[in-house]
């Protein structure tokens, strides 16, 4: 059991693992920004601790400031909550080579889930469903013109390192393809330092429905069902609700065996989240996991 515990994150996820530590008896150290010098939720915590002016990337997304911080207040761990660092591998690394325990994931688990080409070799070596998709990164326009033509459109362009919706484009024939990969590695380089996409048939009148796992460092993973996020507007969850209500029994066991089967493989530790789509005739494939927990784990 940790002694105290620093919060590299700000407003609600922030109050809530104040809250859960509070509940164990466990002291808290909120980092915050100048903007958010007078939030209330700070005042719950044992200490606070200023990183840095209003701007995000000056101040929750400065991994030296909050090594420092944490080094200065001398706590045991960090957690990243949600959003900022939450999914960044080297941030984890940097906790651990200061002997602070990130709460989260190992690095190494974040770097092979966080790409999506990699996540899905691994799906497959793990017997969990993938959409049809190129098998890796498309480099040549005319080899993913003539991968879509055999898969059938419409398609999808994805970022290979890609995450909030940012980096994919939906395709119905050639020339809107050739016209929308230049721009996808364009957006994919510009967010994630990193241009590589890939395509898959794109899935239409899809549900997408996600299952929360937890895993330990012995092994060990569960999961907490699954919630329905079906309603969405660009890519961006609006409603989540649980049980999903257009599954029956078995398709709720095979979807969360599948999720605990990737997380094993993947050797996770930690909360975190494997989503899919389940199609109109109950089939179902791998989206993504995401290497945290997430805004709606209340939910489940």
């Amino acid at each position: 059991m940790f002694s105290r515990i620093m919060i590299a994150n700000r407003g609600e996820i922030a109050l809530r693992i104040i809250r859960a530590c509070k509940e164990l008896g466990v002291q808290t150290v909120c980092v915050f920004s100048e903007e958010d010098r007078n939030l209330s939720y700070l005042k719950l915590a044992d200490r606070a601790i200023c990183i840095g002016p209003g701007q995000a990337a000056e101040s929750y997304l400065k991994i030296d400031r909050i090594i420092a911080a944490a080094e200065v207040a001398n706590v045991d761990a960090i957690h990243p909550g949600y959003g900022f660092l939450a999914e960044n591998p080297q941030f984890a690394d940097a906790c651990r080579d200061s002997k602070i325990e990130f709460i989260g994931p190992s690095a190494e688990s974040m770097r092979l889930l966080g790409n999506k080409i990699e996540a899905k070799k691994l799906a497959k070596k793990a017997k969990v469903p993938n959409i049809p998709w190129t098998e890796g990164p498309v480099e040549n326009d005319d080899d993913a013109a003539k991968w879509a033509s055999h898969a059938g459109y419409p398609v999808m362009i994805k970022a290979a390192a890609g995450g909030g919706g940012r980096g994919i484009r939906l395709v119905h024939n050639e020339a809107t393809l050739r016209h929308s990969l230049p721009a996808a590695r364009s957006e994919a380089q510009a967010s994630f330092k990193d241009p590589s996409v890939y395509l898959e048939k794109a899935i239409e009148n899809a549900r997408h429905v996600e299952v929360q796992i937890m895993g330990d460092r012995a092994g060990n993973v569960l999961h907490f069902y699954e919630r329905d996020c079906s309603l969405q507007r660009r890519h961006q969850k609006l409603v989540e609700e649980s049980p999903c209500p257009a599954i029956s029994d078995r398709i709720r066991e095979e979807l969360c065996k599948a999720a605990v089967r990737l997380a094993r493989a993947a050797k996770y530790h930690g909360a975190g989240t494997v989503e899919f789509l389940v199609t109109p005739d109950k089939k179902f494939y791998l989206l993504e996991m995401n290497t945290r927990i997430q805004v709606e784990h209340p939910v489940t």
